[in-house]
């Protein structure tokens, strides 16, 4: 039963990797000089049965670093007003150090090694994520500097769709257009379709994987 249990934990599950939802809203596509202007994270967690689902979250409106770019056509697609007081914005380092706190006591709860960003073309969250930490100089960066799971493709893979709100529609997942290009509902709804993706793999027999015929074998003379 021993062996069972540990199987169905996330450590097991993703190699050691803590995999956390992210999605971040910006004033542009250059991580390096577009400002940051929202993030929300949702950490995941397994039940005794190995069957993923949510687990802590946190939400940050971000104000612009200084100097940043603040481009309006990114502002008029997401609706962000990066000047309204009733913003209630943190500053970069604010925002990631209790999400980097939350995250690496996630690591530790779970056993796991080290936290992977999952987002849906995650390879963009990432570069906002990273490229804030090096700004703020936070130490102890609990996530892999490279690394990502891309709910994007893998809802290409398995639901033959890569727009978060068709993939999630497709996954059974209800999706309001009208709360979209909220860090918060985005993640939410990335959360959803990850852990949809992970469970639905489990219900058609892929995990946990089969031993081979050697490894039982082997096993069996331990």
């Amino acid at each position: 039963m021993a062996e069972i249990d540990e199987v169905n934990t996330l450590r097991s599950r993703f190699r050691g990797f803590f995999p956390v939802v992210i999605d971040v809203e910006t004033a542009g596509f250059n991580a390096q000089t577009d400002a940051l202007l929202e993030i929300a994270a949702i950490t995941l967690q397994m039940d005794d049965g190995g069957w993923l689902m949510p687990a802590d979250r946190l939400h940050f409106h971000v104000e612009p670093f200084a100097g940043s770019l603040l481009n309006p056509e990114a502002l008029a697609f997401n609706g962000i007003d990066p000047s309204n007081p009733l913003r209630g914005a943190v500053d970069e380092y604010h925002a990631l150090h209790d999400i980097f706190k939350m995250v690496r006591k996630g690591i530790k709860d779970s056993g796991c090694n080290r936290a992977i960003i999952v987002a849906h073309n995650a390879g963009f969250d990432h570069g906002f994520l990273m490229a804030a930490a090096n700004r703020g100089g936070l130490k102890r960066n609990p996530f892999h500097p490279f690394a990502t799971f891309d709910t994007a493709a893998l809802s290409g893979l398995v639901l033959g769709q890569t727009v978060l709100a068709k993939a999630c529609v497709a996954a059974g997942i209800a999706f309001d257009g009208s709360q979209a290009h909220s860090a918060l509902y985005d993640t939410e709804r990335t959360t959803d379709l990850f852990c949809e993706l992970v469970n639905r793999w489990k219900r058609l027999g892929g995990w946990p994987l089969a031993l081979p015929e050697a490894q039982q074998e082997i096993g069996s003379e331990l």
